[in-house]
């Protein structure tokens, strides 16, 4: 494969940096009643967010992977009053989907229960998955039908948070409202609009993603056959094979004044796709798919990431739309392809330049091209900020060290990598090692 040029950071400096990163974070925390704690998306925003996408919700996986990382209680303590904040909002929204709403505080609720043994917790988890379950039309929960903000990931997130009725219920819609194509079926991923997405955040793969997965998990065949057909319909939109993998974000292309037509990282781009035929891999043990990753991952680092070739080309440090979401992937594929650190290092790299580092921490500032000032106010969650990218640091500072491969909190739209594992540190490390872990 081929890397951008970077310096190799040492991993005592990347763990020194994620705990800056974190020690910003906690400090960003607002006090709720009751002792709990919740976060805005900015420091400088007044209302607070309970969203796993970019508030509370999302920000307790990664005190939990700190707790387990680091042996710190402290980290462990501020998980819990994050869960009290988020059960004390459980009643006050009206989203019931994965990123966006009701399914995703219910995720972070279960994480925290399941990991400190909270009771109060798991019971507000069990709740919000009842409220959710309460709202279903039928059809859907709302405008939105695809894994962010709808069904897909309502039913990732009820799974995951163990509750498999509420995922087959959730869906099972898709058998009946799938359009045919030439080469498979899509889905609109909301109502009233013409173009249909294909990638994992809103589009056909990430429908896809679900329905295998909770398919497989429900010994539901005609989910998985349609995870499948859906599969097709995006694999024969390629534009760069035979070696590479990139489909158009969407077709006709949505929203074209502001999206780019193509993309590289998790939500539109290879990088997604690629977590997606991971688990159809897992799924159907069919060679085709970890063949597609590949071709992913050979795009990926052909593409030009994380340097910025031009405006608006590669603008985003964080989980959902940047370099840490690539991060994510290289680690995943160090763990089950044994690929050499050499992209993982220059993604790690890039993030330690961009940081902003100062006596209150480091946190770290995307740009946009269009806008003045281009620099934007650092964010505190999962998808843009802190959260997302601490995660994912500390996560490559354990696999340089022979740790632990995995996450303490499975994020359900990201298969998870083998308990026993044997992880190198090419070039620098005498020898394999080998990651020898219990089922958390």
């Amino acid at each position: 494969m081929t890397a951008p040029e970077a310096k190799v950071v040492a991993v005592d400096e990347v763990e020194e940096l994620a705990v800056e990163g974190l020690r910003w974070l906690t400090d960003a925390a607002r006090e709720t009643a009751g002792g709990g704690l919740a976060w805005t998306t900015r420091p400088s925003d007044d209302e607070l967010n309970p969203m796993l996408y970019s508030g509370t919700a999302g920000i307790v996986p990664v005190l939990l992977e700190a707790w387990r990382h680091f042996g710190d209680d402290a980290y462990a303590d501020t998980a819990l009053r994050a869960a009290r904040s988020l059960a004390d909002s459980v009643d006050g929204i009206d989203d019931d989907s994965l990123y966006f709403g009701r399914t995703g505080m219910a995720l972070g609720l279960r994480a925290v229960h399941d990991a400190l043994g909270d009771t109060a917790a798991g019971a507000a988890a069990d709740r919000a998955l009842e409220l959710v379950r309460s709202r279903f039309d039928g059809t859907r929960w709302g405008e939105l039908f695809e894994l962010m903000g709808g069904n897909a990931g309502i039913g990732l997130g009820a799974l995951a948070a163990g509750d498999a009725d509420l995922a087959v219920l959730a869906v099972e819609p898709y058998l009946r409202t799938a359009e045919q194509t030439a080469a498979g079926v899509h889905w609109a991923h909301r109502t009233g609009i013409d173009s249909r997405l294909h990638h994992i955040s809103h589009g056909t793969l990430g429908i896809v993603l679900a329905l295998a997965r909770v398919g497989r998990a429900t010994g539901r065949a005609d989910l998985v056959e349609l995870a499948l057909a859906g599969a097709a319909d995006v694999v024969a939109r390629d534009e760069a094979g035979p070696e590479g993998f990139l489909v158009l974000h969407s077709t006709p292309q949505y929203r074209p004044d502001v999206i780019e037509p193509v993309s590289y990282g998790w939500c539109h781009g290879p990088a997604g796709d690629a977590q997606v035929f991971r688990l159809l891999r897992d799924v159907t043990a069919d060679p085709v798919w970890p063949a597609l990753a590949d071709r992913c991952w050979h795009t990926v680092t052909r593409s030009g990431l994380p340097q910025r070739l031009r405006p608006g080309f590669w603008d985003n440090n964080g989980r959902c739309c940047g370099t840490a979401g690539v991060l994510a992937l290289a680690c995943d594929r160090i763990v089950e392809r044994q690929d050499p650190y050499d992209f993982a290092d220059a993604l790690v790299a890039d993030l330690v330049t961009r940081a902003i580092r100062d006596t209150d921490g480091a946190r770290w500032s995307n740009f946009d091209h269009r806008g003045t000032p281009s620099d934007l106010e650092p964010c505190t969650g999962w998808a843009m900020g802190n959260a997302g990218v601490v995660r994912e640091l500390l996560r490559f500072v354990r696999l340089n060290r022979g740790g632990d491969p995995r996450y303490a909190f499975a994020w359900p739209d990201q298969p998870p990598v083998p308990a026993r594992v044997t992880v190198h540190r090419s070039g620098t490390d005498p020898g394999p090692r080998t990651a020898d872990v219990d089922a958390l």
